[in-house]
């Protein structure tokens, strides 16, 4: 088993798995945005600004485009999070560092395509060809994951 940490693999997951939870926790300001945007809030105490009851109620309500852009954060954690953790043991197998580089380069831009394809929105099959080329990668990792480990 390499020395981990101070690999040269664990250095470039480090960075792109630091990129793609940036990402993912900027999602969060980015549904802010929208629903300021859009006058459009979940919650009765974010009405605040509304001059009258009646406001307060065109506030309370469901808007497409905040929705695209939560169902895409919703996507990232459901993504992201085991990338982080496949990549994170996928590092300890030793991997190549060409491979490695590989399998988080690939990880990374269809994550960043996927937001871009989601948020605009692109025509299908874009999303779900860059949600499948970023779960092929993850995939991958874990076959070599499980495949190098002794039971």
């Amino acid at each position: 088993m390499p020395s981990g940490i101070d690999s040269e693999v664990f250095l470039a997951f480090s960075t792109y798995a630091t990129i793609v939870v940036l990402k993912m926790m900027l999602m969060s300001p980015m549904t802010g945005y929208f629903r300021l945007t859009r006058n459009c809030f979940a919650n009765v105490e974010d009405t605040g600004m509304a001059k009258t009851p009646e406001d307060k109620k065109r506030m309370l309500r469901v808007d497409p485009d905040v929705e695209r852009v939560r169902r895409c954060h919703q996507n990232d954690l459901e993504n992201i999070t085991p990338f982080v953790v496949i990549g994170l043991l996928y590092t300890l197998t030793g991997p190549d560092l060409s491979t490695a580089l590989l399998h988080f380069r690939v990880f990374v831009g269809s994550r960043l395509f996927h937001t871009v394809a989601y948020v605009l929105p692109l025509r299908q099959p874009s999303r779900g060809l860059a949600w499948m080329v970023g779960m092929g990668a993850t995939f991958s990792m874990a076959y070599r994951v499980l495949s190098t480990t002794h039971l």
